[in-house]
């Protein structure tokens, strides 16, 4: 019977067939543990995409969180320094108090520099404004946080950023 005559030629070629289906069959298995241990880890492309939507929320809040953008978007002539500095303060709080979720999607070290950026520039509005007189303007505030913010390191939120960006390229990496 001509079935049971094999050559070595046609042993060859059915053992090498049988060697890529095994090996296809070990990627698809090695792939299968590589998605189960990502799922496991909480590792996917969702999770990738929340957490750079919260550095991008976060360098914005940075950003905005600056002296000197926060000035010139909140300036305004026919308000006192009290006034202005109720409503700065009021700003950052509530800015930060909107992304306070974002914490759990990035380090424990970088949530609290953006609330020591807060804290800071807190702390700052209310040193300048109780350095000026009582009958002091919102455009007398409005200057010395200028002035203020042009000392060398005095804007911190330019830390907070390099720091975001640097977590960032990590996760992209």
């Amino acid at each position: 019977m001509y079935l049971l005559d094999l050559t070595a030629a046609d042993i060859q070629i059915a053992g090498t067939f049988m060697f890529f289906i095994a090996i296809a069959w070990l990627l698809a298995e090695f792939k299968g543990m590589k998605d189960e241990l990502k799922e496991r880890l909480g590792i996917n492309n969702e999770t990738i995409k929340l957490k750079l939507q919260a550095y991008e929320r976060l360098t914005l809040y940075a950003e905005r969180a600056g002296l000197k953008n926060l000035v010139s978007r909140l300036h305004t002539e026919d308000e006192s320094a009290r006034q202005m500095q109720v409503s700065l303060i009021q700003t950052l709080n509530s800015e930060y108090e909107y992304n306070v979720s974002q914490q759990i999607y990035v380090t424990p070290e970088l949530w609290k520099a953006v609330t020591k950026l807060r804290d800071q520039n807190i702390f700052i509005i209310n040193q300048v404004a109780a350095a000026l007189p009582n009958t002091a303007s919102a455009m007398d505030l409005s200057k010395s946080l200028l002035e203020y913010s042009m000392t060398p390191n005095a804007e911190i939120n330019k830390i907070v950023l390099e720091a975001l960006q640097y977590e960032a390229q990590k996760i992209l990496k």
